[in-house]
C-alpha cells in the first residue's frame, strides 16, 4: 500500500509543472505573455469584445462621464477610466502613458475599459 501511495505522489509531483504550463496557454489576461505586448489602436479596434489589450499613447482630451480620447500614431479611440483607476495620477495631452484594459465592443463602436494606467514619460 505504501508503494502505491509513494508512486502516486511521485507521479503527481512530476506532472504538476506540465499541468500548470498547459493551463496557462489559453489565458490572455493580466500576467500572461500576450498581455504584456503593447498593441496599436488600429490593432485593438480589430480585437474581439473583452480581449485584453495594452496600448501606449496619450490622453488628448476629456469627453465627459469618465471617457477620454486616447491617441497613438495609428489613430484615436475612446477609453473609459474609472476614478479608482487613476490612483491620484495627473496627466495631460503631452504625457506618454500605457493603458491596460479590455476591449468593449458594441454594435456601432469600440472602446477600451481601462483597468490600469501607468505614466511612461513626463513630456
Amino acid at each position: 500500500m505504501k508503494k502505491c501511495f509513494v508512486f502516486f505522489l511521485g507521479f503527481v509531483l512530476l506532472s504538476l509543472p506540465l499541468m500548470t504550463a498547459h493551463a496557462q496557454e489559453g489565458f490572455n489576461g493580466p500576467g500572461s505573455a500576450t498581455q504584456s505586448t503593447p498593441k496599436t489602436i488600429s490593432e485593438a479596434k480589430k480585437l474581439p469584445d473583452d480581449a485584453w489589450v495594452v496600448l501606449r499613447g496619450k490622453i488628448t482630451r476629456a469627453l465627459g462621464d469618465e471617457k477620454y480620447e486616447f491617441r497613438d500614431d495609428t489613430g484615436t479611440i475612446t477609453v473609459e477610466i474609472d476614478q479608482k483607476v487613476w490612483r491620484g495620477l495627473s496627466v495631460d495631452e503631452k504625457i506618454l502613458v500605457e493603458i491596460q484594459g479590455e476591449v468593449d465592443r458594441d454594435l456601432m463602436s469600440v472602446e477600451i475599459d481601462v483597468k490600469k494606467i501607468t505614466i511612461l514619460s513626463n513630456k
